[in-house]
């Protein structure tokens, strides 16, 4: 029998939003543990993309992570002797985790000279419905699309 779940640790909300999904986001782009690091580059993305969207920062990047933010995946399952990519829902937390994990990783692959110009590039394309992100939202839901067939195998 398996152990009880961990317990979730709560986030303490950013300071200059006061929002635990900033916290977040910014957990996930942090590499070895530099926190400031992390921290400095997302507000400077966040400052670049108000500078060159004329609109609010923050609410560009909250849209860019709704865009992205997938809602059917496909999961593979072992029947007989054959594999099938079984279509199915994502959950809310796994929803956010992937959008976030999407994004920076795009943004990672861009082209700029800094960090902050490559995330805020990828926030503009994700918020607009481009950029790489969003074509791994379209193409995951295509994927699920095409294997409906297989749905009856519930995992």
């Amino acid at each position: 029998m398996r152990k009880a779940q961990a317990k979730k640790l709560p986030l303490a909300p950013d300071p200059r939003f006061n929002d635990k999904l900033v916290t977040r986001f910014i957990n996930n782009l942090m590499w070895q543990g530099k926190k400031s690091t992390a921290i400095i580059i997302f507000y400077d993305a966040i400052d670049k993309v108000s500078k060159i969207t004329n609109e609010d920062g923050y609410e560009v990047w909250k849209k860019a992570l709704s865009n992205v933010t997938p809602g059917v995946e496909v999961r593979s399952r072992r029947i007989g002797g054959a594999t099938f990519q079984i279509p199915s829902e994502v959950r809310p937390d796994r929803k956010i985790s992937l959008s976030m994990k999407w994004m920076i990783r795009y943004s990672r692959d861009r082209n700029g000279k800094t960090m902050a110009d490559k995330l805020a590039n990828e926030i503009i394309a994700a918020s607009k419905g481009e950029g790489a992100a969003f074509k791994k939202k379209e193409d995951t839901h295509r994927m699920a699309e095409a294997n409906k067939a297989f749905s009856h195998f519930k995992i």
